[in-house]
């Protein structure tokens, strides 16, 4: 299985690349994540957030394999424990496909992408801002899978 973090967004402060790429690169090879950049749709004074909305969706169906299972990180989604976090990705693991998780632009997803997601997960309920949320995400994802190891890094 391969993780995909498929994330509008681009030109990452220094440590965003630091601590995604330290969380990436403890994950084993059979449970890698792989960040794919979305650039984000262009918005201005005169251009509609909208517009902008559906650049990025666009972009992200392109992005998404047809074998994906495909999962939104998305404000109305489930709010997961680590714990329930580990057994997704176990069921995940056991389905023997990839996993696209999508991060949208600052505007959100458009519905029509968020139609394709089978899962809906909500990192928080308050605001992250979305340089964070790379982090976050990838560290979650790694102390899932010492979970599923019965490592004691997630204690």
């Amino acid at each position: 299985m391969k993780l995909r973090l498929l994330a509008v967004g681009h030109k990452m402060p220094s440590w965003v690349e630091q601590g995604f790429g330290e969380y990436a690169k403890r994950l084993p090879a059979d449970c890698a994540i792989e960040l794919v950049e979305i650039p984000p749709g262009h918005r201005a004074k005169n251009t509609s957030k909208e517009k902008a909305m559906q650049q990025e969706a666009d972009a992200l169906r392109k992005a998404i394999r047809p074998t994906d299972h495909v999962v939104a990180l998305d404000v109305k989604g489930g709010n997961w424990s680590t714990e329930k976090l580990a057994q997704e990705l176990e069921g995940w693991r056991m389905q023997g496909g990839d996993v696209a998780l999508l991060v949208g632009g600052p505007d959100g997803m458009t519905p029509d992408v968020l139609a394709l997601a089978k899962q809906r997960w909500s990192l928080s309920a308050l605001t992250l801002p979305h340089p964070l949320v790379r982090v976050l995400l990838a560290e979650q994802l790694y102390r899932a899978w010492t979970i599923l190891q019965g490592h004691p890094y997630h204690k």
